[in-house]
């Protein structure tokens, strides 16, 4: 079973500063990353993404994912009537897949101007290992599970979009 899972930092640089440490995990096989992305929340509340390809390779969800969940996050609320539409539709094509409102308006809560986030595909985690190593460093978690049969209709769902796009 993967995880959507969400490491949200007090300043700009904790996310890449985490997504390094990730890489020595992944090599160390302490937890298994499908795939990854770094968002930096500028004081003036414009967003930066960067997919996390040294982790991943080419990615496993790819850019059309990132985008759909990183512009319902920040965007959405700030476009009006066309945007909630907007952010309806993707709101719920994210629950189709098995990602609740829930977690989504808790993950865009969470991250405020001047702050970052890992976001992270993940699976077969040794939290305990990894939380102890990390035990100097100041994050908070907000995670989602994905059954496998909705971990393969995100992946369809995103490939095809990608491919559209």
């Amino acid at each position: 079973m993967s995880s959507l899972v969400v490491l949200t930092f007090e300043d700009e640089d904790g996310a890449e500063d985490m997504r390094d440490r990730m890489f020595d995990f992944q090599k160390r096989r302490l937890i298994t990353i499908e795939d990854a992305a770094v968002v930096k929340r500028k004081k003036n509340g414009k967003t930066k993404v960067k997919q996390a390809y040294s982790l991943v390779g080419a990615g496993a969800l790819g850019g059309a994912f990132w985008g759909m969940l990183i512009g319902l996050l920040f965007f959405a609320p700030w476009l009006g009537l066309i945007a909630g539409a907007a952010g309806g539709a993707l709101s719920g094509k994210l629950g189709d897949i098995g990602i609740d409102d829930s977690f989504i308006k808790e993950v865009g809560e969470a991250i405020e101007p001047g702050q970052s986030a890992l976001f992270l595909l993940a699976r077969e985690a040794q939290i305990e290992r990894i939380r102890e190593e990390t035990k100097g460093i100041n994050f908070e978690i907000i995670q989602t599970n994905l059954s496998p049969t909705e971990e393969t209709q995100l992946r369809e769902t995103f490939a095809a979009e990608e491919l559209a796009g």
